[in-house]
């Protein structure tokens, strides 16, 4: 009975699998993919369940992670995300439910997004397991234009107050010591806003790719190496390439590099059930070099919490 229960999960994410690629590639094909937001953060390496709610799996205890980042520092409406995801682990099937917050402001535009999602695994080999992961929320989007103005009646009329229904997935394949994912965090059929201040990059279906390797558990100094691409219909492919070094699991060291010439340095400390991060990331080229205000600077906290929960995983 148990091995014709697995074998009926087993083959029901496998089909699932199929037709989530079968719908990205529609989506990649479409003439008007188009609606969220582009979002990337810094120390994805770390912590990619907002982008990858099947990441949630990967460790068997609950946690509740908090991420603040700040662009274009000393600039008046200057671009802030807030980032908050938390899970709670369903060991008993191998699954997780966990939500994930986002809130990003730039200058009077304001777009929150709040997406809860189930994520379950199942074993394929003694190491090897597949997850996937379907959410569903909302985002609201709303500009104060008429704050620009008081004495302008166009600016006054101008405001904009919509919402809209999300849904998404994910799909990762993990073992011990490296994952491969590939996600879309919400799926959009229209426009949400009118995007003044980013562009026509600003809201945008986005599909991302990510892969990590970390090195054996049984030394201090452990390795790990990262990537995440993101793609958006009508933009270039923007890709990251980090390392980072743990010493003893508490300590961790590590760089990215974006290939729109950006750079990041990332530090983490564990301590106890206590995770905390900083990073900071900058432009290369040569417009950018001397450049004061075009830092990225991210703060991350993280608590885990569980009974039996073991070691926290690096990956």
């Amino acid at each position: 009975m148990d091995k014709l229960y697995i074998k009926v999960v087993y083959n029901s994410l496998k089909y699932a699998c199929i037709a989530a690629i079968a719908i990205v590639l529609l989506l990649l094909n479409a003439p008007n993919a188009q609606a969220q937001q582009t979002f990337m953060y810094t120390q994805y390496m770390n912590n990619l369940t907002p982008l990858n709610t099947a990441y949630s799996l990967l460790d068997k205890a609950g946690s509740i992670n908090t991420l603040v980042s700040k662009r274009l520092v000393g600039i008046d409406g200057a671009p802030t995300t807030l980032l908050l995801d938390a899970d709670i682990p369903l060991n008993d099937i191998d699954g997780a439910f966990g939500i994930v917050v986002k809130n990003d402001v730039v200058a009077v535009e304001n777009l929150t997004d709040v997406n809860a999602y189930f994520a379950k695994a199942v074993q394929l080999t003694d190491n090897n397991y597949l997850s996937v992961s379907i959410s569903a929320g909302f985002s609201k989007y709303v500009a104060n234009y008429s704050s620009l103005s008081d004495d302008d009646p166009q600016f006054s009329t101008t405001d904009v107050r919509e919402a809209k229904p999300n849904v998404g997935f994910s799909v990762l394949y993990f073992s011990d010591n490296y994952y491969l994912g590939l996600s879309v965090p919400e799926l959009n059929v229209r426009n949400l806003g009118n995007a003044s201040v980013e562009d026509i990059a600003y809201f945008r279906n986005n599909y991302y790719f990510s892969g990590a390797y970390i090195t054996s558990a049984e030394d201090d100094i452990r390795f790990k190496a990262a990537s995440l691409v993101s793609y958006s219909r009508g933009v270039p492919v923007l890709a990251n390439v980090s390392g980072t070094v743990y010493l003893k699991s508490v300590l961790g060291i590590g760089i990215n590099y974006r290939t729109d010439k950006q750079v990041g340095g990332i530090l983490s400390y564990t301590f106890s059930d206590f995770s905390f991060g900083y990073s900071y990331q900058a432009g290369i080229s040569s417009n950018d070099l001397g450049a004061v205000n075009n830092a990225t600077h991210e703060v991350t906290l993280s608590y885990r919490f569980g009974r039996g929960s073991g070691t926290p995983k690096l990956l």
